[in-house]
């Protein structure tokens, strides 16, 4: 013997009977709802509020949203890298040269064509730090020292 079951138009007889109940006892439901997950059930049933645009900066288009500043400090890195960096944003904003080890001793290399660098400074502010090409930076004058003599040069202050 063959039963044939065919699709029937509309929701099964057991579905709506499972649907019937569940409408019947909602109130119940939702009370065992709130009491297991502490009241956020219903919470999260409340229509929730659109935010409001009251205090904020809206920028639609039309150009550039502008751009605060830049408070430069000069910084000796931990690998030797002497550079001017921007306080708010800590973004690199010029190097200036390294600290190298020439036969024991650290020195400073200008970052200029001379010694190498791909991305020299340019012509003033190299000029203003020529003499400093060199300097040799150990226990009397420290990475301190030298970020200080390079702000007061080109008027920025160090990192402190």
């Amino acid at each position: 013997m063959v039963e044939i079951f065919s699709k029937q138009d509309g929701p099964r007889r057991e579905d709506a009977q499972v649907r019937r109940l569940i409408e019947q006892n909602r109130s119940v439901i939702t009370k065992l709802a709130d009491q297991f997950s502490g009241g956020r059930y219903s919470e999260s049933k409340k229509p929730k509020l659109a935010p409001q645009a009251e205090g904020l900066i809206i920028h639609i288009g039309g150009g550039t949203a502008p751009v605060p500043a830049a408070e430069p400090k000069i910084r000796v890195t931990a690998n030797g890298r002497v550079i001017s960096v921007d306080v708010t944003s800590g973004r690199q904003l010029q190097h200036f040269g390294d600290i190298r080890d020439r036969r024991g001793l650290k020195m400073f290399a200008l970052a200029t064509k001379a010694n190498g660098y791909i991305g020299p400074l340019d012509e003033s502010m190299a000029a203003a730090l020529a003499d400093m090409d060199g300097v040799v930076v150990g226990s009397s004058y420290g990475d301190a020292d030298l970020a200080a003599d390079i702000g007061l040069r080109l008027d920025i202050p160090p990192e402190t």
